[in-house]
């Protein structure tokens, strides 16, 4: 059985939905689908800590569908704008299991997350997956990665 490692930007996926169909993500909807693929023997969602109740109960869910759940603080600055990108830990998690599955499946449309697909597909031999909003999502992402996914139809809510 194939051994799939799911890798998902929260906040990317939240505003890209929002942004172009006016709707939330379907995380349960994308978990079916995937287990169709084979084992999840990782699922992280990387997010954005408000503490807002709605978010906490939000944030319940992924861990019931099965995914560990990584937070960091809301951070405001001084003009307005927000801070709490995940990225670096992202490429991280990526980096480290890599060589432990066969299939890396990514929710983000960053395309600064290219480089990372190449490089795992390149170096261990992995396929690589992304879904994300297709208009919002980073050619250089959908060109790097082995199979690309438009989030659209069935996975939204």
């Amino acid at each position: 059985m194939k051994k799939i490692a799911l890798f998902a930007d929260v906040q990317n996926i939240y505003y890209t939905s929002r942004q172009a169909y006016g709707k939330q993500f379907n995380y349960r909807k994308l978990w079916q689908l995937i287990e169709q693929q084979g084992e999840i023997v990782s699922a992280f969602a990387y997010a954005i800590d408000r503490g807002d109740s709605q978010q906490q109960k939000f944030q319940e869910v992924l861990r019931h569908l099965g995914f560990t759940v990584k937070l960091k603080p809301y951070i405001e600055r001084s003009d307005g704008t927000a801070k709490g990108d995940w990225d670096v830990g992202i490429t991280i998690d990526i980096m480290e299991i890599a060589a432990q599955v066969d299939t890396i499946i990514l929710l983000s449309g960053d395309g600064d997350f290219a480089i990372l697909l190449d490089r795992v597909k390149d170096h261990y031999g992995v396929t690589t997956e992304a879904y994300g909003v297709p208009k919002l999502t980073a050619k250089a992402l959908i060109d790097s990665c082995t199979v690309f996914h438009p989030i659209a139809g069935e996975l939204l809510l």
